[in-house]
């Protein structure tokens, strides 16, 4: 399918988002430990998600959908089986760890594969510490995939501190020490992510986190637990909130309402960061939700100045740094992000990428360091259309996309259709019949902001947000079925329902 966005003379209107991936894995996999039925609402259907509930399948755990409700019938701390086949993860790398600490505490052997993206990523870091607590790995000095683990009752109980900031190797260790005969501890000189414990805890595991006298956190989990089912709400993906809003602090005249978002202190480094460059972001009623922390997030159109983000921030918002990259270009002063160093061991390599790559339309200059590029303030330019290389991941695209929703010229996007992590989306932007842009070096061209009030020749109408699959997009989009890769398209008018 081929989505295209015009310009869009301002956004409004209130929406939803795609449910948290890194809740979404958590909820089966821990509803696959308890006894009883867990029922979870606003699972995240994409691949990543949909390729842990066929793991838990193949180890003799039902997984049903049962109208919008996914339906997990757990068979307790221990109580998996072996499979039958290898367990493919896909392109999930939370999956994949995550699954380690799962099967360290069962009696069985379990051989891992996935992609040539997944199967080039490092994994020694998270299965090193449960091979301490009894976890045996086949292949012996290798830590890519393809892997052979054999899992053991008779955990032993130990206490790991990380080499590096990980919610990945932390909850994979939290999951094994479910298992071991006494209590588990994980201490992290720089707190992560905290959904593992928050979930334990709504399961009924008993999870103690102290401060240590040395600022250090230490995270116990006790062991021979027994989990009971619950019913689990997944808010809203706070990444995937990040492109909405992004969007809409470019656009003028724009305000925008996302509701039911995940805003656990852990994942907002992002909106701290908005903060400090003078963004008009709220968070509205506030409210707890199966231990998360969840609120309807207000923007509205600001003007951004550029700030230095440190390098502590970097575990509350790895994952939106592309996206902050772009916003970055419409920023006035330099943007300086520092501790980046994470990102080359993600998915793709996004800091190398997105450094050659720019933002698509939006040249801003780049410096170049380990873990700190700078952004200096550059402005759209009217340069020949591109094609944003795929490098795997839908964040890139999505980041790619924006520079384009303000512009009265645009670049073409690939086809995305579905993939994994979610549902992606192509982006066709036409060129409008606005003049070109002057010549110049693209940091000295001017912006083509519309008069507040006024419509001029190629730009839209306020458009309201309208769905598409299970993601959401700020624009009345034209659609066109694409059949295969390089199919025939047959068009549909701009401003069709989707």
């Amino acid at each position: 399918m081929i989505a295209t966005i015009r310009p869009a003379h301002k956004l409004e209107g209130a929406i939803t988002v795609p449910g948290d991936k890194s809740i979404s894995h958590r909820a089966l996999m821990f509803g696959a430990l308890a006894t009883g039925r867990t029922a979870i609402a606003g699972l995240l259907e994409g691949e990543d998600v949909l390729n842990t509930a066929k793991a838990l399948q193949a180890m003799g755990c039902p997984v049903r959908k049962v109208g919008a409700t996914w339906e997990v019938l757990g068979r307790g701390v221990g109580g998996l089986g072996e499979p039958e086949a290898d367990i493919d993860c896909g392109n999930s790398g939370t999956g994949l760890r995550l699954m380690m600490g799962l099967v360290a505490g069962h009696d069985m052997r379990v051989r891992f594969v996935g992609d040539a993206s997944l199967s080039r990523r490092p994994m020694g870091r998270v299965f090193r510490p449960l091979i301490q607590m009894g976890l045996e790995v086949e292949e012996k000095g290798k830590d890519t995939l393809p892997l052979t683990l054999r899992g053991t009752a008779d955990l032993l109980p130990i206490e790991y501190a990380p080499p590096v900031p990980s919610a990945q190797i932390k909850s994979a260790v939290l999951l094994a020490g479910l298992h071991a005969a006494g209590a588990t501890t994980v201490v992290e000189a720089q707190a992560t992510r905290d959904h593992t414990e928050r979930m334990l805890r709504h399961f009924g595991a008993e999870v103690a986190v102290a401060r240590r006298s040395d600022g250090s956190l230490a995270i116990t989990v006790a062991g021979d637990a027994e989990l009971e089912g619950r019913s689990v709400n997944v808010p809203g993906d706070p990444s995937s909130t990040a492109f909405l809003t992004a969007a809409a602090l470019i656009v003028p005249g724009s305000e925008i309402t996302i509701e039911g978002v995940l805003v656990n202190p852990t994942r907002t480094g992002f909106y701290v960061t908005l903060a400090e460059m003078g963004a008009d972001v709220a968070f509205r009623n506030e409210r707890e939700e199966g231990g998360e922390p969840v609120a309807d997030i207000q923007v509205r159109h600001s003007r951004l100045n550029g700030v230095r983000v440190p390098p502590e921030r970097a575990p509350s918002m790895i994952d939106e740094y592309p996206v902050l990259a772009c916003l970055a270009a419409y920023a006035v002063g330099e943007t300086r992000m520092e501790g980046l160093a994470e990102l080359k061991v993600k998915e793709s390599d996004r800091r190398g990428a997105d450094r050659r790559r720019r933002q698509g339309r939006a040249r801003g200059r780049h410096g170049r360091h380990p873990s700190r590029p700078p952004h200096r303030h550059g402005l759209p330019d009217a340069g020949p259309r591109r094609r944003p290389a795929r490098h795997h991941r839908r964040r890139r695209h999505h980041r790619h996309q924006l520079p384009g929703v303000p512009l009265a010229d645009g670049a073409v996007g690939r086809d995305l259709r579905r993939a994994r992590g979610g549902a992606l989306m192509s982006v066709a932007l036409h060129r409008s019949p606005s003049p070109r842009l002057p010549s110049g070096p693209p940091h000295a061209r001017p912006v083509p902001v519309q008069p507040e009030g006024s419509r001029g020749e190629g730009w839209g109408e306020g458009q309201k947000i309208a769905p598409l699959g299970c993601t959401w997009l700020p624009l009345t989009l034209a659609l066109s079925p694409c059949r295969k890769r390089h199919g025939e398209r047959g068009q549909v008018e701009s401003g069709a329902r989707p």
